[in-house]
């Protein structure tokens, strides 16, 4: 995780991934009523700014100078407004039980510092909201396609269910691996990622979740 190896990718494309959201973010979260929403690692902005679309006040932190930039002018493109903070997620502390949606969508980090920042993500987490954690699989270097190479880098739902074990109140409601279509010049292929839901309860036993599943 090379923040001047992020800034030349970013530099040297017009846009490295898709200006729409990810899909699986969309599925989550589009029914979820707007509040203050935490993106980590948002690279050229494009779940920020979806997110800020539909109403959402959304802080989109990163550590790529570039990447911020280019999400600055798209989201003025496209009229909407994200508080965009540049910072390096590795130490990163986000307020404590101030965001009502946290994300962190393919940010890949060894272990330990991966551990590191899920448990700051869920402590940023409102009482009643969502931590919503994406990323590729570990099964995905022998049995998907694409994403990165480096096995300690990658994890699994359970990964992510340990990660979180023994944070009060911090709850997963669901923990699967998902299959991801890819377009390549042979044809359509798989990726394999994994998606880790997990809500803060209320003080209320009784207070339902934010999701309107």
């Amino acid at each position: 995780m090379d923040r001047e190896a992020w800034n030349q990718r970013y530099a040297d494309a017009e846009l490295v991934w898709s200006a729409e959201a990810n899909r699986f973010l969309v599925q989550e979260v589009a029914d979820l009523p707007p509040g203050r929403a935490l993106d980590l690692g948002a690279g050229e902005g494009r779940n920020a700014i979806w997110l800020a679309e539909r109403g959402w006040r959304v802080t989109a932190v990163d550590f790529s100078d570039i990447g911020l930039q280019k999400a600055r002018r798209l989201a003025e493109a496209r009229g909407v407004e994200v508080n965009w903070t540049e910072a390096d997620l590795r130490s990163y502390s986000p307020a404590q039980s101030a965001f009502d949606l946290v994300v962190l969508v393919y940010i890949h980090l060894p272990g330990e510092e991966r551990r590191a920042l899920v448990r700051r993500a869920a402590d940023a987490v409102a009482a009643g909201g969502m931590l919503l954690v994406l990323g590729h699989d570990r099964s995905n270097l022998e049995e998907g396609y694409g994403g990165p190479q480096d096995p300690t880098i990658l994890f699994s739902p359970d990964d992510i269910i340990d990660d979180l074990a023994g944070i009060e109140e911090v709850r997963v409601v669901r923990a699967d691996r998902v299959m991801r279509l890819v377009m390549t010049d042979d044809g359509e292929r798989n990726a394999i990622d994994a998606l880790v839901r997990a809500e803060r309860r209320s003080s209320d036993d009784d207070h339902a979740p934010r999701s309107a599943a």
